[in-house]
């Protein structure tokens, strides 16, 4: 079974893609660590580095490669990015998590110990930032989640909740 997860900023993504890891025996792949990992290696903050990327399609197109590659390689997984449900065409779940910006960047500040102000003015720069990338280089509208089959509110439900949920919409896939 082949996974996607998808979602904003601090929606709760990578939180939910490690439980389907640990509850399935997935393998992950994530995208937005693969992200973080080059904007560290080249000493820039994620506003920095997604700049850079504005001007570089080869630094989305690598990681968007890779997901694809890794995802078509393999059988248990699931994928976390943005732009996974895009990636991944082939994928038997695709969802997609949202929250509020007050709580998405309550939750960046406290994962990133910033203050909530900071992180929410990241977020909406990071995702304005996203958004012209993916639609200038894949014409992919990010806004559109007509592709996704479970489209979720993070702020609902804690992780343990909101995985309960997907294990359901697994356990009912796998019937099938």
């Amino acid at each position: 079974m082949r996974v996607t997860v998808s979602g904003s900023p601090g929606s709760g993504t990578t939180t939910l893609a490690k439980y389907l890891a640990t509850t399935h025996g997935f393998e992950l792949i994530s995208a937005g660590e693969m992200f973080r990992q080059l904007a560290r290696e080249r000493g820039m903050s994620l506003t920095e580095f997604g700049a850079l990327a504005e001007k570089d399609v080869s630094i989305d197109a690598m990681i968007d490669a890779r997901q694809k590659e890794v995802a078509a390689r393999q059988d248990h997984i699931v994928v976390e990015g943005r732009l996974s449900g895009w990636m991944v065409e082939d994928a038997d779940l695709k969802i997609w998590l949202h929250a509020s910006i007050a709580c998405r960047a309550k939750r960046i500040a406290e994962r990133d110990g910033t203050d909530e102000y900071t992180a929410r003015d990241l977020a909406i720069q990071r995702e304005e930032c996203e958004y012209t990338r993916y639609l200038h280089y894949y014409r992919i509208d990010i806004r559109d989640l007509s592709r996704y089959d479970l489209v979720l509110n993070s702020e609902l439900w804690n992780p343990e909740e909101l995985g309960a949920i997907v294990d359901v919409a697994i356990g009912a896939l796998k019937k099938k």
